[in-house]
């Protein structure tokens, strides 16, 4: 769906922000700004990516998000004012780990150009970044080394082909989300934990990928197992005996 034909990063790099332009001309006459972001503006972009728009205006009733096709270009907008901006850097993505919106904000650039309103969102998201997500307690690292031993336990059992591929994919992204966590780092999602890895540990991101890539081509399950041991290893291991997870006490009908 991506326009065809560009191929030089720097020409890409000026395709998208003239079609952020007149998507912010011709959809959002009224924003004070908005951050094209996402990985075509890294550079890592393919023929099915989007245009990741995080668009501004001085007050909007309600934060929302859209998805669209301009001129040929698929588009996800993420559309808020300042106040719901910090709103979900703190309250919705922060708490999740993930930081999906500040780092928009933060890597993203400005259409139509930097100015005193885009300036302090870029701080913001900058200083949210900074902050990092809020320290696990030993109940979060408890019932992650459960849930991982949980699906350990499962690849060890002989399965069907399926239920093991199932497995090993939730197992993914729980066993990197466990990695980023358990030190206090920004976790990642889907295609981004590669990236996010090879970022912090380029021998672990290469151990990661080659134990997954073995599972889904040979269904070689001792490597993802070594994996997940050497993972988890500083946190105290593999956890099933003395596990407990106690619901709130509020979880009754009276």
């Amino acid at each position: 769906m991506t326009p065809k034909g560009v191929i030089r990063m720097n020409d890409m790099l000026s395709e998208i922000k003239k079609a952020a332009e007149r998507i912010r001309r011709n959809r959002y006459a009224q924003a004070r700004v908005v951050f094209l972001a996402g990985s075509l503006v890294r550079g890592e972009g393919t023929s099915t990516s989007d245009l990741d728009l995080v668009v501004l205006f001085e007050r909007v009733p309600r934060a929302y998000r859209e998805s669209f096709i301009h001129d040929r270009w698929p588009v996800e907008a993420f559309v808020h004012d300042p106040k719901t901006l910090e709103y979900f850097f703190r309250e919705i993505d922060r708490p999740t780990g993930f930081p999906s919106l500040p780092t928009m904000v933060d890597e993203g650039i400005e259409i139509p150009e930097p100015s005193e309103f885009s300036d302090p969102l870029k701080r913001l998201a900058a200083a949210v970044l900074g902050e990092g997500p809020p320290k696990w307690t030993e109940q979060d690292l408890s019932n992650s080394r459960y849930a991982i031993t949980d699906m350990i336990d499962d690849l060890r059992d002989s399965r069907s082909t399926q239920e093991m591929h199932a497995t090993a994919t939730l197992l993914y992204s729980t066993l990197a989300n466990h990695y980023f966590r358990s030190k206090g780092l920004w976790s990642a999602k889907g295609k981004a934990i590669p990236r996010r890895l090879n970022s912090l540990d380029v021998g672990l991101a290469g151990k990661f990928l080659n134990s997954f890539g073995k599972f889904f081509t040979e269904n070689c399950v001792t490597a993802v197992i070594e994996l997940a041991e050497e993972i988890l290893a500083p946190t105290g291991g593999f956890l099933f005996d003395g596990h407990k997870l106690e619901a709130p006490e509020t979880w009754r009908v009276e």
